[in-house]
């Protein structure tokens, strides 16, 4: 089977985007690869054709749980089988996961950075045909980024510790050059092929407005109903609902609906949802469900899931 073929018969692409095959063709032909493309480019599906195509197992390194589970299911409803191993897990399941991986059951097992160190993992890992070991996220190896962990500092001592080195993939949408520097020493990327795709969003603009003092509080308004309104710390957040919240009574006995689904409660939320309720002001689905159309809808969901790299074709 071809890399096209794969790509047709596993995630029903007749082509590749820019960038993707000749990330495939570096790792299937044995060569490290280091890819720096946007989200929503593809760049799981980099590693996840040469990880069939592979004689062996391909390891992924992925350092937040919800990634691993969304592709993972992704990729099992696709036919292929993979599984993931995280503290999600009981210890029961993950001997059974790793059972069936030292067995040949999956192409594909997603690991956290940490799970590495584990002795249990070092065993299996000693005993395993790994063909592949990709690095997702892997910006987080750099302590020039905002995202550094520890752990992934010592992904190469793991490496190293395999049998036989495999191949070894890099992936992160953001690096500087500092970054990417950290990338290539801190994995001793072996001559790696490099791509950094384009950027360009068209569906993404920018756009400034500006108004009068008196004018603000309706401008904010509306792009408080129609966008996500970035804020850097909470206090910031509660200001921009405090002044819509003054202004709702101006702007129509509907928007009342709003006033309920304004009042967060930090102190109970999940990590996830105190990661957008602290850093974006946002309306709850109570009003959205009521008062804007179906596609807004569709869109305002789509942008929360963008914001995570989790694949929904139809959220």
């Amino acid at each position: 089977m071809t890399p096209r073929e794969a790509l047709k018969r596993y995630f029903g692409y007749d082509s590749f985007r820019p960038g993707q095959e000749e990330i495939v063709s570096a790792l299937l032909a044995g060569r490290d690869a280091l890819a720096i493309m946007p989200t929503g480019a593809g760049k799981s599906l980099c590693y996840q054709v040469p990880a069939l195509l592979l004689p062996g197992l391909t390891l992924v390194i992925s350092p937040l749980i919800s990634l691993m589970q969304d592709q993972v299911k992704g990729l099992n409803a696709a036919g292929i089988h993979a599984a993931f191993i995280n503290s999600s897990l009981t210890e029961t399941q993950i001997a059974r996961a790793l059972d069936l991986a030292a067995e040949g059951s999956y192409k594909l097992v997603y690991v956290a950075p940490e799970r590495l160190e584990s002795p249990v993992f070092r065993s299996f890992a000693a005993g395993a045909d790994i063909s592949m070991v990709t690095v997702d996220e892997a910006h987080c190896i750099s302590q020039w980024g905002q995202d550094f962990r520890p752990s992934y500092l010592r992904i190469k001592a793991f490496v190293d510790s395999l049998p036989s080195r495999p191949v070894m993939g890099a992936f992160t949408a953001t690096a500087t050059a500092h970054v990417r520097e950290d990338i290539r020493t801190h994995l001793a990327l072996q001559a790696p092929y490099e791509v950094t795709t384009s950027f360009d969003r068209p569906n993404l603009y920018f756009e400034t407005r500006r108004a009068l003092p008196s004018q603000k509080p309706k401008e904010l308004l509306e792009l408080a109903l129609f966008a996500l309104c970035y804020a850097r710390f909470q206090e910031e957040t509660r200001t921009y609902k405090r002044k819509v919240k003054e202004l709702l009574p101006y702007f129509g006995a509907g928007l009342l609906d709003v006033l309920a689904a304004l009042k967060i409660d930090y102190s109970r939320q999940s990590a996830v949802s105190c990661f957008y309720e602290e850093y974006f002001f946002q309306l709850k689905y109570e009003f959205w469900d009521r008062e804007v159309s179906p596609e807004r809808h569709k869109q305002w969901q789509a942008v929360k899931l963008l914001a995570l790299g989790i694949q929904k074709k139809d959220p």
